[in-house]
């Protein structure tokens, strides 16, 4: 019997970035490897991916994939986006209804992301990086005088927009504080909700009544500028936001507008565009903690994704279903309009 053909095409991420100690070793024992040279300059050329896909038994990577280029892909089981969006470079439907499953590594920075949620919660709830600034300046103030905003997490309402992968990695990190804790998804009914130890909300319900709210979904048709600038009003002025799924969910401006003006403080781990640009009004917005989309990104959290993608694409070629990845389910991934991956500067982590 001949090795399967993986055709690896990560751009942009790396097998160095996924692949670490022994892992490519690991990889490249599951079969014949197509690609992986030729992935250190970037995306495969398109010449190499067609002349590769009538062999294909696996593609690792974020390969644009339509109907014409699947229907040269006879042997196609499995693809394996090792970006963590499902993009809409993909022929979905054409997949689901061969039977070739797709997959994503997205689950790999949930528990990162959900540490990076509360850690920025703490902050701003603590005031703690404000705090250092000001003893840094020579401007701090002692005990109860530089502690007027802080308010301790334990015991205050929180809630949950959007409560996928991420929401589920958060839940067992905020459990200790004992909050009453509100999750509005649309996706989710509200037995499992309650199962998950939270209640069924509103969305209005959502803002208005926490003092902690996270931002977690993922943008959609319905979530594209969700949070408007008449919704992001309704928000207590003791809260705090959390954003840390994509930009597109919230009025940015809107965001940096009530923040600036004092309405409630925020923190966000995600841009409209990235990098940032150096002239970005948020980096001048007092009371916006800001994180440069890094929340996920750890050579823990990379170690994972190669993990799970060795783990998984062994199982499907062995004949048995991913347990480790996410799969691409046909109700819903067409509706995602995450951003695709962008080509950053050199030395930008990503």
């Amino acid at each position: 019997m001949t090795d399967p053909v993986i055709l690896f095409d990560p751009y942009p991420r790396s097998a160095p970035m996924i692949f670490g100690g022994d892992m490519q070793q690991r990889f490249l024992r599951l079969g014949r490897v197509v690609g992986l040279d030729e992935s250190a300059t970037g995306k495969l050329p398109a010449a190499l991916v067609d002349a590769t896909l009538p062999e294909a038994v696996v593609v690792v990577g974020q390969t644009d994939l339509d109907a014409t280029r699947l229907a040269r892909a006879p042997k196609l089981r499995a693809i394996v986006n090792v970006e963590g969006n499902f993009g809409q470079n993909v022929d979905y439907a054409e997949c689901h209804r061969r039977g070739v499953q797709v997959l994503s590594i997205a689950p790999a920075f949930a528990h990162p992301v959900a540490e990076m949620a509360l850690g920025m919660a703490i902050d701003l709830a603590r005031g703690i990086t404000r705090a250092d600034r000001l003893m840094r300046a020579g401007n701090e103030q002692y005990g109860l005088t530089g502690a007027r905003d802080a308010f301790v997490l334990r015991g205050e309402t929180m809630s949950f927009i959007g409560c996928g992968n991420l929401g589920r990695a958060l839940l067992p990190l905020v459990a200790p504080f004992r909050p009453r804790l509100l999750i509005h998804d649309p996706w989710l009914p509200d037995g499992l909700v309650r199962e998950l130890g939270a209640e069924p909300a509103t969305l209005e319900d959502a803002l208005c009544l926490p003092r902690v709210i996270f931002v977690l979904a993922g943008v959609t048709a319905e979530t594209r500028g969700l949070l408007s600038r008449a919704r992001l009003e309704t928000i207590r002025a003791d809260a705090v936001l959390l954003l840390l799924s994509r930009a597109g969910v919230v009025d940015f401006d809107a965001l940096l507008d009530l923040v600036a003006a004092g309405r409630f403080r925020a923190a966000t781990d995600v841009f409209p565009v990235e990098p940032a640009p150096a002239d970005s009004r948020a980096r001048q917005v007092e009371g916006l903690l800001l994180s440069p989309h890094r929340a996920g990104s750890s050579p823990a959290t990379f170690a994972t994704i190669g993990d799970m993608v060795i783990d998984d694409v062994g199982l499907i070629l062995a004949g048995l279903p991913p347990q480790r990845l996410q799969q691409a389910r046909p109700e819903t991934v067409a509706r995602w309009q995450n951003p695709p991956g962008r080509t950053y500067a050199p030395g930008t982590k990503l």
